[in-house]
């Protein structure tokens, strides 16, 4: 079990090591491989409406954000993203941030949650969201430039609150 937290300041040079070793293969988030810092920073801290840590005795094991998935009308909705270090996989990490991130969502008030653009080829997130409760709403041809595949599908996935 870790401890999930609010991200303090201190936190961020553990959590852009994670955030380089997760999009440094271009094949889950579409964010540039080469993001530079202030901006890897200012998407995963500055613009969601609440980022967390998942520590140990060691350090940061893993981090997800929650943001409104659209403004007024649609902010009921709300999207995550979720990173795990490497070395940390397999652990059951991303599974103990997502039940968080669910618990969290419904307290700051959301009554569902969505992620916007899921991969096909992370079956391991697809399996992981599919056992805590989330649907797949819809497929997105060719959504996602994979760095090695080109163009392949991402799913929406849901889950009400």
């Amino acid at each position: 079990m870790i401890d999930i937290r609010a991200v303090i300041a201190a936190d961020w040079p553990d959590i852009w090591e994670i955030f380089q070793h997760v999009v440094e293969k271009g094949d889950t988030y579409p964010y540039a491989p080469d993001i530079a810092e202030a901006d890897a920073k200012a998407l995963w801290i500055d613009l969601p409406q609440a980022t967390y840590v998942g520590v140990d005795s060691g350090g940061v094991l893993g981090t997800y954000y929650l943001k409104p998935n659209q403004p007024a009308l649609g902010a009921h909705v709300c999207n995550a993203g979720y990173m795990v270090h490497p070395s940390a996989r397999r652990r059951g990490i991303g599974r103990q941030l997502c039940a968080h991130s669910i618990d969290e969502a419904r307290r700051l008030g959301f009554s569902a949650m969505q992620y916007n653009l899921v991969v096909t080829g992370n079956k391991g997130a697809i399996r992981l969201w599919t056992e805590m409760g989330f649907e797949t709403i819809g497929t997105l041809p060719g959504a996602f430039r994979h760095t090695t595949e080109g163009l392949v599908d991402a799913l929406v996935m849901y889950r009400r609150l």
